[in-house]
């Protein structure tokens, strides 16, 4: 055990911590493993007990979700889209302030990995399957839904971008403000265990306003809190990828999508992400994230190309340019006319987002020592902003040339005629050559970003639940990696889509609340790093 002295703000007032949770007499270790005995005990009981109800429960269950995602979304939109408004200008503010020059783990700390795995492994764990799922679904949706009650802004056909106005409202949800949120936690994250050497855990963030109440109850509270949010918001990625791959399944071997297929794909699914934790990060998580990187890259070229790259290149700076104009309208929660897609879509987004930050913000904190605040903000926020964009603008903009041309057929039968999500991107690809070969190839892609969720989801759960401890014993990944499987089968039989959007709300509303506080932890943690240097 080691004491340790920082700084955490300019004033004179100085804060003891200890780098181990041995003050906190809570670590217990039966059967060789090395538990935070409140927070796993409490969190696997809890979600235990729900997949048992839900299971027992199926109609209530889906009637009770069903009712919980529209009234949360109606009722606390304002409050999620102006939190996000502020963690999104928070986050940009970072990049151009003098504590932007600080760097994760000290002055002379090196990067752990180079910007192709650092980026590779960022993207793979912040996106999964949702590019896939939703980019030829978004924009089409959007544009074609009946009677236009789906438009971003209920913008009327005089208003700029209205060809492309789909694009426009995917590229606000998959945009700056859902990385800013990642990028927030994440970065906090980072510099209170990389910088003030605190276990890498939500509690940890802080520890300016709890002090050494963060290794009691308090603190216990967060972690737990942290533990619901990423698990409901990862199970809810993992319930749209066994749908879409049953959609794949469908396509390519012509067996038909339903429950027993869901839940089977599922356990196989699950079985694969055992593997990969069991093999840690550099052998694991790191080799599926690259692969899915160069499979994803392969496809996006592919679909370019036959789509042609004059008209894609075009169509990406236009839309980008009618987000910047339309991105303060679409930030405004007040006054809004397009409630189908501002409820529906939007507040349900930010919830998401936010449900999956503790996930997605551990995962690129425990990868990103050695950055400046600065490259990892840019890296973490603009970037992948762009890319998304460029991903969304090509395939979305593809298949509404198409629907517009009168083909398309495939998207109009799951988008437009009969609303089917699942099988919108191979809906898409019928109408592109090699269907035969692009088709098997989407689905192994699909396959391999399901799994990169569930085990790097697995490796931040089984850390949080440790007490930031990084090299727990490989049970624990593996106890956790099952139950996440057990949670996505018990919503998708509880009441499928609405149930898995209805738990990530449900937990991504409270912990807004905490990723707030933390920006402003993660404020004083930086000036204090800066007047250091």
């Amino acid at each position: 055990m080691s004491d340790t002295k920082k700084r955490l703000d300019p004033d004179p007032r100085i804060w003891d911590f200890e780098t181990e949770y041995e003050l906190g007499q809570d670590n217990i270790r039966p059967f060789g493993l090395d538990i935070h005995n409140p927070v796993f005990l409490i969190s696997s009981v809890l979600i235990a007990a729900f997949v048992l109800l839900s299971l027992a429960n199926q109609e209530a269950s889906a009637e009770f979700f069903g009712w919980l995602r529209p009234w949360l979304t109606s009722t606390f939109d304002w409050f999620l889209v102006l939190s996000v408004n502020a963690i999104t200008l928070f986050c940009l503010a970072l990049i151009i302030l003098p504590v932007g020059s600080v760097r994760i783990g000290g002055k002379d700390a090196k990067p752990d990995y180079s910007y192709a795995g650092w980026i590779a492994m960022m993207f793979a764990a912040g996106i999964g399957i949702g590019l896939l799922f939703f980019g030829v679904l978004e924009p089409t949706y959007y544009n074609f839904a009946e009677g236009g009650a789906a438009h971003p802004l209920g913008i009327d056909d005089q208003t700029p971008g209205n060809e492309y106005i789909g694009i426009v409202g995917t590229i606000h949800h998959w945009g700056l403000e859902g990385w800013a949120v990642y990028a927030a936690v994440g970065l906090a994250l980072a510099i209170f265990a990389y910088n003030l050497n605190l276990p890498l855990t939500l509690r940890s963030a802080f520890y300016p306003i709890l002090g050494e109440r963060i290794w009691g109850w308090w603190g216990h509270t967060i972690d737990t809190l942290a533990v619901f949010a990423t698990l409901f918001g990862l199970t809810t990625s993992l319930g749209l990828g066994a749908q879409q791959v049953a959609a794949g399944l469908n396509e390519v071997f012509g067996i038909e999508p339903s429950n027993t297929v869901y839940v089977l794909l599922i356990i196989g699914i699950t079985l694969i992400a055992l593997g990969s934790v069991c093999l840690g990060m550099d052998a694991g998580v790191k080799r599926l994230s690259e692969i899915n990187m160069v499979m994803a890259v392969g496809l996006f070229i592919f679909v370019l190309l036959v789509t042609g790259i004059g008209t894609a290149i075009s169509r990406y700076f236009s839309v980008m340019t009618d987000y910047v104009l339309l991105l303060p309208a679409l930030s405004n929660p007040f006054g809004r006319e397009d409630t189908s897609f501002f409820h529906g879509w939007t507040t349900f987004y930010w919830a998401w987002w936010i449900s999956w930050s503790p996930f997605v913000g551990m995962f690129i904190a425990r990868i990103s020592r050695g950055r400046t605040v600065r490259e990892f903000v840019l890296c973490a926020l603009i970037a992948p902003t762009m890319v998304c964009a460029l991903w969304m603008s090509t395939f979305g903009g593809a298949a509404i040339d198409m629907l517009n041309a009168g083909g398309a057929e495939g998207v109009r039968a799951t988008v437009i005629d009969a609303y089917k999500p699942e099988g919108a991107l191979f809906g898409f690809l019928k109408e592109l050559p090699f269907y035969s070969v692009i088709a098997p190839i989407s689905l192994v892609l699909i396959i391999i970003f399901f799994v990169t969720s569930s085990d790097s989801g697995s490796l931040v759960i089984d850390t949080i639940t440790a007490g930031g401890k990084m090299d727990a014993p490989v049970v624990q990944r593996v106890f956790w990696c099952t139950l996440e499987g057990l949670v996505a089968i018990a919503l998708l039989l509880g009441g499928g889509l609405a149930a898995l959007q209805g738990a990530a709300v449900s937990t991504g509303i409270p912990f807004t609340i905490v990723v707030l506080i933390m920006c402003y932890c993660l404020w004083r943690a930086l000036r204090a790093e800066r007047a250091k240097l």
